[in-house]
Parts: C-alpha cells; structure tokens; sequence
C-alpha cells in the first residue's frame, strides 16, 4: 500500500513537471521567430561565404595566368640581353704656357645595350648612348645610336650583318668597355686618326678563314668633309641622314692563332669625301697594331695613317698625310691593380714641312674593384705646336655589364 502510494505520488509530480515544462503557444510562437531570425543569418552568411568563394576563384585565376605569363617570360628574356657601360672623368689640366686651364668634371658616356637572339643562326644587337650626361638645344651632349644591325650565321664560321655597326679597324672602336683598356681618356692617335668611335650604316661579312685567321669585309656609308674641314673625325656623320653619295669599303685581317697574341691590319677607301659636293678628295687609311699578352705583362701598339688627294691641302697645307702611332707596354700587379704607360704621336698635318705633330705621354694606374668596375689615374704630359699642349691629372671611373 505504501509503494502504491509512493508510487502515485512520484507520477503526480513527473506529470505536473512536464506540464510545466510545456511552453505556451505565445512562447512557442517566440521560439520560431527566433529560429526564422537565425536561419536569415545563416543564409546571409553563406551568400557571403559564397561571394568570398567566387572572389576567391576570380583571384586564384588571376594568379594562376599571371604565373602562367612569369612561368614564358624567362623563355623570351633568354633570348633578349640588356647590358650598358659608362664612365666619369675628372680633368685637371694646364697648358704648357699657361694661357688656359681645364678643370672639370663630365659623366662622358652612359650607355645601354639591347640584343635579341631571333633563332641559332640570326640576331639583333644594338648600343644606345647618352654623352656628357644631358642633351638637347644649347647643351654638351648627345644621344647616339651607335649600333643596331642583323647578323646572320649564313654558313659554318661565316656571317653577315646589315644595319648600323663599328667598323673593323683598330684596338678599341669595336671593344671600349672603360675596365678593356688603360687611361682615363681614349688614346689620342685613335681618336684623332682613325677617329674612334666610328660607326657606319651597311652590310658586312666576316669569318674565318683557317684556325686563328679572321677575316671581315664591309660596303658602308663613308666621311663626309664639309666646307674648310679636313680632320677625318670632323667628318663623322654617324649616320643621321648621312650623304651616301659616295660609299666606302673597309677590309681587316686578323690573327689569333698564338694564345695572348692579336694582330690585325685594316684598310678603308672612300673616293670623294666631298661627297659630291665640290672638288673631289679621296682618301685610304691603313691601320696595323698588335696586342700581346704573356702573363702580367701586356703590350699594345698601333699605327694608323690617311692618305689623301693633293687637292685637300686647298683647305690645310699638308693634310693630304694624316698619321699616328703609339706603343703602351702596361703590368698587371694582381687582379685587382695594373700600371701602364704610353707614348702617342698624331699629325693631321703631317704632309708640310711643320713641326704640326701632337706628342703625348702617360703614366697611371687602372684598380679593378670588381672585374668590370675599374677606377683610373693617369698623369699626362703632352708637347703641341705653339705650347698649347695640355698637362695634368685625370681621374675616372668605369663599369660594364
């Protein structure tokens, strides 16, 4: 009876628990907007998930061609070099009888390299530069394009170019990075005689004819002397709208066979440096030079010299003879230092009777920082007609890439 009872009383309180616990229907009807309010929610979370997502793929797409374009471009730079050079100079210098000094300091060249490898066989090459830093009416400088050609493979160690390029003769017209050479300045006899750097616009083939023999052959554009000039580097054109009334031919051999060993002879005929323009006036250069090098010690010299008509002494008595030479032995200390020393003569005067020449002489040192950064001091003492000859200190330095 009393388990009954017990029994009885347990559910009468379960009974009236859950009745408790059964909500009313204005608390039921709380509990759906409540729910309703989080499913909105939800849903406006997931649009926007949703949204991430599809900004997420638009992106990653983005990405993936971007690396798809990055994954070709190194395909189409390794055929595409950029390179350049430049050098800044200092000038200290006086002249031998005082009347004038020149002190100054001058961003000489800046120049960028562009080439392109088109197939195994075929290729661009260019040379883009800047001189004395600015450019433009009433200012020092100039920008120069001095080589843009094609060069073509045509057959075994045989090619052919077309275009604007250096022509092949003498030391440095074709290679004067400033670390591949000593002195601050370019030497006097190849700047004044032959006159470096000089360009041309045409065609050219050349090879090699046995082990070591090279052989180049060139039909270009020529000197063009105008009214009162007769110094070939005054007739440059550089090929901006030069007259081509009169082409000219370069030839140059070359031999290499011995290891440290260069020599090389060139020729140029051009048959009116006049260019059609008044009297006729041609002329031929013949260039030889040798570069040897065993070991630390290096020697290089050169003689270069025009022969031209008669009638070009109308203009200056004695220019129909233009010569020059020099002979610069140097050592190489260590792979950082290098001493040098050089003895120059030019005469664009030479055929007269005159003391007309212009001698120099040059010691200094180059310091290879890195193999291509190198700076230069040099000392120059150099004897010109009248004492007008310039002596003094110049400072420099160089880089290639």
């Amino acid at each position: 009876m009393k388990k009954h009872l017990l029994a009885t009383f347990i559910g009468l309180n379960m009974t009236a628990a859950a009745q408790a616990a059964t909500p009313t229907m204005e608390e039921m009807w709380q509990l759906i907007q409540q729910q309703q309010s989080e499913i909105a929610e939800l849903k406006q979370q997931l649009n926007n998930n949703d949204a991430r997502i599809t900004e997420t793929e638009v992106a990653a797409e983005a990405t993936i061609s971007a690396v798809e374009q990055f994954t070709l471009s190194p395909v189409a730079l390794s055929k595409t070099t950029f390179g350049g050079y430049g050098e800044l100079h200092y000038n200290s210098l006086e002249r031998d009888n005082a009347s004038a000094s020149k002190d100054e300091i001058d961003f000489h060249r800046f120049v960028m390299f562009t080439g392109h490898q088109f197939s195994d066989d075929v290729r661009f090459f260019s040379e883009l530069e800047v001189e004395h830093s600015i450019a433009g009416d009433g200012q020092v400088g100039e920008i120069e394009l001095e080589q843009a050609y094609i060069e073509w493979d045509f057959a075994g160690q045989q090619r052919a170019k077309a275009g604007l390029f250096l022509l092949p003769i003498g030391i440095i017209n074709e290679t004067h990075e400033p670390e591949t050479f000593y002195g601050t300045e370019r030497n006097n006899v190849e700047k004044n005689i032959i006159p470096a750097t000089w360009w041309e616009g045409g065609a050219a083939i050349s090879g090699e004819i046995s082990e070591g023999l090279f052989y180049d052959l060139a039909l270009h554009s020529g000197l063009f002397l105008d009214s009162g000039e007769y110094k070939p580097r005054d007739g440059r054109q550089k090929v901006g709208k030069a007259r081509a009334d009169d082409m000219a031919f370069t030839g140059r051999l070359k031999y290499t066979a011995i290891p440290g060993l260069e020599l090389a002879a060139s020729v140029q005929v051009q048959s009116d440096m006049h260019q059609g323009v008044g009297d006729e006036i041609g002329g031929t250069l013949f260039e030889t030079h040798i570069a040897w090098q065993r070991d630390a010690f290096q020697l290089r010299a050169l003689y270069a010299q025009w022969d031209f008509d008669n009638a070009i002494n109308s203009i200056a008595a004695g220019a129909d003879d233009q010569t020059g030479f020099y002979i610069e032995p140097s050592y190489r200390v260590n792979e950082k230092l290098g001493l040098f020393a050089r003895y120059s003569e030019y005469d664009n005067l030479a055929g007269n009777s005159n003391d007309t020449a212009v001698e120099q002489f040059d010691l200094g040192l180059n310091y290879w920082l890195h193999p291509n950064v190198v700076f230069k001091m040099d000392y120059q003492n150099q004897d010109a007609p009248g004492e007008t000859g310039y002596d003094g200190i110049n400072l420099g330095v160089g880089y290639s890439f």
